[in-house]
């Protein structure tokens, strides 16, 4: 029986980040920037000398030519509560693919802030930051989320026992439930998403993301790096600024 009481509910605090496949490497930048004075002839280039192509590629990255960063593609796997994807959905030049809710029934793993996880938010908007809370606020947060979602999974469970579509059943249940989704992106891409989503003090602009999609990035910015380190390294010398 879906609804049955011994349903046992995970809580989570962190987030999932997998590598799916990629076509993505240093080289790539190189002959789509070469082509432009080579021709097709970049090709038979790019090997020839390592220290002139880190040299190019930071070139591109100074002088903010992007194009050449659009050859790449890399697919990752990515499993975090649904307010993270929403925050997502605002990178457009990403491709997403999320699980559905209407043609599975959704698994009960929601979020749950670990104890390091800043709590109490202090000034303006645009100015915000964030401090650790109190035992007592995390005990609260604690405690409080994980019965709301024990009591929005029953609910959600005891429609769908009554007969009631899941896509009208989910509709209790709250965004801190976890989903997964395929999201790909080209290093361009990626290199934007990272300017936001992540801070850092050597940063040419500041950045204020939710910690949660920040876990996300983290994990995304490690594989990046091992894949294109020159241009991992051209990103952060510029400043983390997408070209």
């Amino acid at each position: 029986m879906a609804g049955d009481e011994s349903t046992e509910i995970e809580f989570r605090s962190d987030v999932t980040v997998e590598l799916i496949k990629h076509a993505a490497s240093d080289t790539d930048v190189l002959w789509a920037a070469r082509v432009s004075t080579k021709g097709e002839s970049s090709l038979a280039e790019v090997e020839a000398d390592p220290e002139r192509s880190k040299g190019l590629i930071n070139f591109l990255m100074r002088d903010r030519h992007g194009t050449p960063f659009e050859h790449s593609s890399m697919t990752f796997y990515v499993r975090a509560p649904i307010f993270v994807f929403r925050e997502f959905m605002r990178h457009r030049t990403f491709s997403y693919n999320e699980e559905s809710g209407r043609y599975r029934q959704l698994e009960p793993v929601f979020y749950v802030p670990a104890p390091e996880r800043k709590l109490v938010q202090i000034g303006k908007p645009g100015k915000y930051e964030f401090v650790d809370g109190t035992p007592e606020q995390y005990k609260l947060v604690t405690e409080a989320t994980e019965e709301s979602y024990r009591q929005a999974y029953r609910a959600y469970l005891e429609m769908i026992d009554a007969g009631v579509a899941r896509e009208v059943a989910r509709t209790v249940l709250p965004v801190g439930l976890y989903s997964s989704m395929y999201a790909t992106c080209n290093a361009r891409a990626l290199m934007n998403f990272l300017s936001l989503r992540t801070k850092r003090e050597d940063s040419a602009f500041p950045s204020f993301p939710q910690r949660e999609i920040e876990m996300v990035a983290e994990k995304m910015e490690e594989i990046w790096a091992g894949l294109m380190p020159l241009t991992h390294a051209a990103f952060e010398q510029g400043g983390r600024v997408s070209p």
